[in-house]
């Protein structure tokens, strides 16, 4: 079965159909840069545009950069806080034309698909995938369920909040070399997040990912295992996609 998903995210949002048996994109994803500022009603239209990209009539996953409880928004970090309190399901689903929506915090998404198809496969104990990107976002797996809206990327991190040290956002404005930026900023963070929950194993997601080989190797002096996200920046599409499947009975 074939379904759809879209990943918004503080930058970009990009979607394409998902493969749910290998859990790949079936096409090229189409992307689109996310309106300034973010409100829902120009973030729903860069959905819609994404999605009839494609001509897709089927149901559609949706991640948000935030907590999402149902389909309703708690808290958006890197888009316009007019967000929250929306039902984000009825506002997209409605700019789609009745079609139904799915809507999940993204890093969770992303944490589903890499514990389904990607580097979580088949491991158990205590996973945390991260998505260093805009901000930080966090998916806490214990056993391969999911504990949703982790958001540990607001934790507080020398009297800061974490993504804006750590995150590739912060890496880029500060225009911080990779030692510095690993060693330091995501060294330290990964060392707290450890400190909290003792881990086995971190999954490092977001665009960032693609160039694991530039950072990953400098980070020392963690006890869990660290590996780049398999699916990469892909991950949160598939998520989404796999949660639509799950409203659609599949």
């Amino acid at each position: 079965m074939n379904v759809f998903g879209v990943d918004i995210g503080g930058s970009g949002i990009k979607g394409a159909p998902v493969d749910l048996e290998r859990g790949a994109l079936t096409e090229e994803r189409h992307k689109v840069l996310t309106p300034q500022p973010a409100t829902p009603d120009g973030v729903a239209g860069c959905v819609a545009e994404v999605v009839e990209h494609f001509g897709w009539t089927g149901p559609v996953g949706v991640t948000f950069p935030g907590v999402v409880t149902g389909s309703t928004i708690r808290t958006a970090a890197n888009v316009d806080q007019s967000w929250i309190g929306v039902d984000a399901g009825t506002l997209i689903g409605a700019r789609l034309g009745g079609l139904p929506v799915t809507v999940l915090n993204d890093a969770d998404a992303a944490g589903i698909a890499e514990m389904t198809f990607g580097a979580g496969r088949g491991r158990k104990g205590t996973v945390i995938l991260l998505t260093l990107g805009t901000g930080i976002g966090s998916a806490v797996f214990v056993d391969g369920r999911l504990v949703p809206n982790t958001e540990l990327g607001h934790l507080e991190l020398k009297g800061h909040d974490a993504e804006t040290r750590a995150s590739t956002k912060a890496k880029e404005d500060e225009d911080l070399s990779w030692e510095h930026w690993a060693t330091r900023r995501v060294r330290k963070y990964l060392a707290h997040v450890e400190m909290l929950f003792s881990p086995e194993l971190f999954i490092i997601g977001g665009g960032v990912s693609r160039k694991a080989d530039r950072f990953l190797p400098l980070i020392e002096g963690i006890r869990a295992e660290i590996v780049p996200a398999e699916l990469q920046n892909n991950a949160g599409i598939v998520g989404a996609g796999m949660a639509a499947a799950g409203r659609a009975g599949a």
